[in-house]
């Protein structure tokens, strides 16, 4: 009897262990050099996704003509600047190039190239507003971006101007909350903030250029050689006039004029909603099937996991309980958005590969919802009145079968709307893998948002999308429970 609920609870560990071997990748010997570069969502001019939805700007131009001429290959991974940075600490990747300033942090940690662009911070306020100075910020709110060197700017100067700090993880969520009026001004380097105005963000700078850095292209110890090419290629450009070619045709040539046309080039002509839609329908769809793709792969995951850890917790074996509870325990209680970045960046450098992002999101529903479902399963059959297992058992059914062909069948019939109701949960947990650089539906929105600043309409787009998928689950859901029950 002890020994059948030893030898499933081994099963089931067995099972789970091999589900993550199957998916931690083998290191691959590399042929010709290619290289993953991290980068940011949203960073115009200088990484952003134009109205076709390939990724352009300064950086992404820069870095592929750099390749081109100095002999790499590289892909370009647009994660979001904190990820990134993340990412390449983990060694995930191998360099980020996201207009990323030189600090001597920076340097201490990672090996960080030439500047290939010099930057100031600068502060903007909404478009009409009084503040003109630092002294006008006193007792006020102000946004600011994670881990960005005109945040740490800002951060300098709280204590002697007293103002409170608001942090966002991207750009334009930072702008909005100065145009809405919830901050009254925002921090950012010159160049960004400039184009996000002349694309028509409603804010204003009002201070010069300070704290002036140069951006630098970032790689780990491992990969000096990589830095090096960097800078040669960063010098043949100068030289041939390439370079200047690629600023000028993002930022124009300084005159308000050619900057105007240069935006004209990488914007969305009809603003109205429909408009927008129509141009923005087929990355929102892209988006959509990367959504329904992680929720598919990881509700089927978490169900066999959630089954496996659920029946580990009926089991009348003390450590297949424990392990059940334990499992539950944990995973129930840990946040999403924890978990994920704790696989993504924090598990490789525990076992020395790397985890993709997509599997990383796998694996981090398929524990959280898995915990879920292993509760519910678990639930379902204690639900079952016990005197059905009693009379089971006395009529010398041993305790698998009885399991098996008495209590599952009736606990089945009292889980199954909690199972369709654990899809539509995983379905909107997948927006928080957006934190990790997966490209679903809400990080499909914030990278159009970057590109035309259009918060409000994208984001309606965003949710409505979400609700039609739902409502239809919901329909389905009702419809299979009035077939069960009937």
């Amino acid at each position: 009897m002890h020994h059948h609920g030893r030898s499933i609870a081994l099963a089931a560990t067995l099972t789970v262990l091999a589900f993550l071997t199957i998916f931690v990748p083998r290191p691959v010997q590399a042929a010709e050099k290619a290289y993953v570069i991290g980068t940011d969502v949203t960073y115009a001019p200088f990484e952003f996704a134009n109205d076709k939805n390939q990724y352009v700007g300064i950086d992404i131009d820069l870095m592929n003509a750099i390749a081109k001429t100095e002999g790499f290959k590289v892909t370009i991974k647009p994660v979001g600047f904190n990820a990134a940075v993340q990412s390449l600490e983990a060694k995930q990747i191998d360099g980020v190039i996201a207009g990323m300033s030189i600090t001597p942090e920076r340097q201490e940690k990672f090996i960080m190239s030439d500047p290939y662009y010099s930057v100031g911070v600068v502060m903007a306020v909404k478009a009409g507003s009084k503040i003109t100075s630092l002294k006008q910020l006193r007792g006020q709110r102000v946004a600011i971006k994670t881990g960005t060197a005109a945040g740490a700017y800002a951060t300098s100067l709280q204590k002697k101007y007293g103002f409170k700090t608001v942090t966002f993880d991207d750009s334009n969520n930072m702008y909005q909350d100065v145009t809405t009026g919830n901050s009254v001004a925002c921090f950012e380097d010159s160049p960004v903030m400039q184009y996000a105005i002349n694309t028509g963000m409603k804010l204003k700078i009002v201070t010069k250029p300070a704290n002036a850095t140069g951006y630098g292209f970032a790689t780990t110890k491992e990969h000096a050689a990589l830095a090096r090419q960097f800078n040669a290629g960063l010098k043949k450009l100068k030289a041939n006039g390439t370079y200047s070619k690629i600023i000028q045709k993002y930022l124009g040539t300084g005159s308000k004029k050619s900057q105007a046309a240069a935006n004209k080039k990488t914007q969305e002509t009809d603003r109205s909603f429909f408009g927008l839609l129509k141009a923005n329908w087929g990355t929102l769809m892209g988006g959509l099937q990367e959504t329904l793709l992680v929720t598919v792969v990881a509700i089927i995951f978490a169900t066999i996991v959630g089954v496996l850890i659920g029946l580990l917790g009926v089991l009348p074996n003390a450590f297949a309980r424990g392990v059940s509870i334990t499992f539950i325990y944990i995973f129930r209680g840990l946040p999403l958005l924890v978990l994920a970045l704790f696989i993504y960046t924090g598990v490789p450098s525990l076992i020395g590969t790397k985890v993709p992002a997509f599997v990383a999101g796998i694996i981090t529903l398929t524990l959280n919802e898995g915990a879920y479902t292993a509760a519910f399963v678990k639930g379902g059959i204690d639900a079952v009145d016990p005197g059905q297992m009693e009379a089971a058992r006395s009529l010398g059914l041993p305790f698998g079968k009885a399991l098996r062909k008495v209590i599952l069948p009736q606990g089945i019939r009292i889980m199954i709307p909690s199972f369709i109701n654990q899809f539509i949960i995983t379905l909107k947990d997948t927006s928080i893998l957006s934190i990790i650089g997966i490209l679903e539906l809400t990080q499909t929105g914030k990278i159009i948002i970057a590109r035309n600043m259009e918060g409000f309409k994208i984001w309606t787009m965003v949710a409505l999308i979400y609700v039609i998928i739902i409502t239809l689950l919901t329909w389905l859901s009702k419809w299979v429970q009035k077939k069960v029950q009937a």
